[in-house]
């Protein structure tokens, strides 16, 4: 059976380095803060109550997972109530068979798809091309990578790796002259190519951003209106779900629309919002004459009863990867799974195993920026926490002399004489050696830190010693400015 699982690498420090030593990739991940991270800053700044709205969507998700084996059953009794067909697959190979099934009942060679991190997870455009049938990203940034022969670099902006004169060089393979790097002139080559793919395509293939276990509703979001097109001019629909997407009830709905779209692009709402319920009816123009829902587990159900359960909220909007200071220096690819960034680093580790991307989980400075603009506020450092905590207890990856050092270190801070003795030979060593206020150079490994940034040198007198020497005796007004 084919591995289509393999990635390109797995070595996320070789990966960092190359991305680090790619001035163009730096010129483009640098502005990503300037444009989708402030835009989702503005986005909530805006909205009224928008704390409180973020709260409310957590307090949704975690609800939906409580009684998520009774949420799946109602959604998949809903969707066949009104003649759709509803699979369950266990792994990625399971939903890919599945799926290939359905294509060969239907003799279908040429498939559409809208845009989807769940069919990038179980690899499934290598596996239908492997069985002969034609596959055509249709979301903009989808099909520039697909010519490339690339994966995603972000969640919600694919291509965003690329210049537009990249893009040119890439779309100028279809086309029978070399096209200029303008904007427009891309884009609409692009749609009028789309648009005879979306007319001949015998299937669509989709994803699910929520689907509403209440109506066997399943929700499509999007801002290029190709997923609508993908879901309604074929005459078949797939869409493949991870099982973490059902949320209860229809009224819950807006609560998440509001949350994403502002965490993804900025936007109050996405442009096009589908809500599918089963294949077309008798009195309908368009729609699918079948619909097939391929609920995915692959991992989750195993999360859901763990301490990493959180990360099972995340709705994919690509907040944290744009507020993440690692994602904006190395980009997506250097993760080496289809999901990249902070939840990311997470993800990948519980899908596609622990021990071959154990850098992942310290690929993060802990500062919390994932969580602050997470719209269902992930505890992402928690969890990457606690995946450094797994790799120490099963393979004891930590380096002999880092364990030492943290050893030296515990043993230390529970000595208070120690602590004292150390602080004290560091401040006059170090600290008063040393003119300027930073350390460009650290010996040994400790150079990967300051290989990139300055490290602070110690101060050139402890606090302690400075409280007794003369802080003590200062007068309380003097201490507290201002004070009546």
């Amino acid at each position: 059976m084919t591995d289509y699982a393999r990635e390109e690498h797995h070595e996320f420090l070789t990966a960092t380095e190359q991305a680090l030593a790619d001035p163009q990739l730096q010129s483009m991940l640098g502005r990503l803060g300037e444009t989708l991270g402030a835009r989702n800053r503005q986005a909530f700044a805006q909205l009224p109550g928008a704390d409180a709205l973020r709260w409310e969507a957590k307090r949704i998700k975690d609800q939906a997972l409580a009684q998520l084996d009774q949420l799946l059953d109602q959604l998949a009794r809903q969707i066949e109530a009104r003649g759709g067909h509803v699979h369950w697959a266990a792994d990625g190979a399971e939903a890919r068979k599945i799926i290939l099934s359905i294509l060969e009942q239907h003799g279908v060679r040429k498939v559409v798809k809208s845009k989807s991190m769940t069919t990038e997870e179980i690899h499934l455009n290598p596996a239908l091309e492997d069985s002969g049938i034609q596959v055509v990203e249709t979301d903009f940034g989808e099909y520039i990578i697909q010519l490339a022969g690339q994966r995603p670099s972000h969640l919600v902006a694919p291509a965003i790796h690329m210049t537009v004169e990249q893009i040119a060089q890439v779309l100028s393979q279809e086309s029978p002259e070399p096209l200029p790097p303008e904007p427009e002139t891309l884009t609409r080559f692009a749609r009028q190519k789309l648009r005879q793919h979306f007319a001949t395509a015998q299937a669509g293939i989709s994803g699910v951003n929520f689907a509403v276990a209440e109506t066997g509703t399943v929700v499509i979001i999007s801002n290029e209106g190709n997923a609508r097109l993908t879901t309604t001019v074929p005459p078949l629909h797939i869409a493949v779900m991870g099982m973490e997407k059902v949320i209860p009830r229809m009224e819950h709905l807006p609560v998440f629309l509001k949350v994403l779209a502002r965490a993804a692009t900025g936007q109050k709402l996405s442009v096009y919002t589908s809500l599918i319920t089963g294949p077309r009816r008798p009195e309908e123009l368009d729609g699918p004459e079948e619909f097939h829902l391929v609920i995915l587990d692959n991992g989750r159900s195993r999360i859901l009863g763990g301490p990493l359960r959180e990360s099972l909220f995340c709705i994919r909007c690509g907040a944290c990867l744009n507020a993440c200071p690692v994602y904006r220096n190395v980009g997506g690819h250097a993760y080496g799974g289809v999901y990249a960034g902070p939840i990311g680093a997470v993800l990948t580790p519980l899908y596609d195993g622990l021990d071959v991307n154990h850098h992942l989980p310290h690929a993060s400075s802990l500062c919390g920026a994932c969580q602050a603009a997470c719209p269902v506020r992930i505890a992402i450092p928690e969890l990457l926490i606690r995946l450094r905590e797994q790799l120490v207890e099963r393979s004891q990856r930590v380096p002999r002399r880092e364990r030492a050092a943290y050893g030296l270190w515990a043993w230390m801070l529970r000595r208070p004489w120690a602590y004292r003795l150390a602080t004290w030979l560091t401040t006059r060593s170090l600290g008063r050696w040393r003119r300027n206020r930073w350390l460009t150079r650290l010996p040994g490994k400790l150079h990967g830190w300051t290989a990139q940034r300055d490290f602070p040198a110690p101060a050139p007198e402890r606090f302690r010693d400075w409280w007794q020497r003369q802080g003590k005796h200062v007068p309380a007004r003097e201490k507290q400015p201002g004070s009546a």
